[in-house]
């Protein structure tokens, strides 16, 4: 079972309740809790890692969550088959922060939480720029290089575009892309990409790169 991915409505007062009410249990909840850091970049400078939803929520406001596929899974147990609901969810907020997750529940709404709640968790930082020779604006419209990542049997190619050539990909990759805020890019998969987890993942790992991966600008 598979859903087209949909828009979720936005639950501010409920979001808004809950960091009213949240009392931090890590060391990076604390500093961002005492105002002594406004950012994940200073986050992750210091080597933190994301253990609470509520660090993302408070330093990245204005994240959008976008439902990429939901399954159903069975395990098969002594009493017999155990059917549950499997989510893949993306948060983002079109401007340089991305984050992937997955959940699963015996309903497909606690399933949807659960995996935004890992994707809050696993959010990650998404360098853009202009890497292609035809366009060379310095805008950060696409991603400053090519980048490849790989889930499973997917693999994935994203290729910087020049500026106004749209997201040349599939309507599940267009929708992590636009997420991170990346508007113009050639994309290339290989491999069983049917597997809408596997597809999503590998997206968000060839996204990842462009963070991790250290250019030959940063060494000046």
């Amino acid at each position: 079972m598979s859903r087209r991915a949909r828009r979720r409505p936005p639950r501010r007062n409920i979001r808004q309740e809950r960091l009213q009410q949240w009392i931090p249990r890590t060391r990076f909840g604390r500093l961002v809790q005492e105002g002594k850091i406004t950012t994940l970049e200073e986050g992750f400078a210091e080597g933190l890692k994301i253990r609470e939803p509520e660090i993302v929520d408070i330093l990245v406001p204005n994240l959008q969550e976008e439902v990429i596929n939901v399954s159903l899974v069975q395990k098969q147990t002594d009493a017999g088959e155990k059917s549950r609901f499997k989510a893949i969810v993306a948060v983002g907020n079109q401007n340089g922060y991305l984050g992937l997750g997955s959940g699963k529940a015996s309903q497909v709404r606690n399933a949807i939480e659960k995996a935004a709640t890992n994707a809050r968790l696993n959010i990650t930082i998404i360098r853009r720029g202009c890497g292609s020779w035809e366009c060379g604006c310095g805008q950060p419209h696409s991603l400053p290089f090519e980048t490849e990542g790989k889930r499973g049997s997917v693999k994935v190619k994203i290729i910087p575009g020049p500026r106004g050539l749209g997201l040349v990909a599939s309507e599940d990759a267009k929708i992590i892309l636009r997420l991170a805020g990346v508007k113009d890019c050639w994309t290339k998969s290989y491999g069983s990409t049917r597997t809408v987890p596997s597809f999503a993942y590998a997206i968000f790992d060839a996204l990842k790169k462009t963070y991790e991966v250290v250019t030959p600008q940063d060494w000046v």
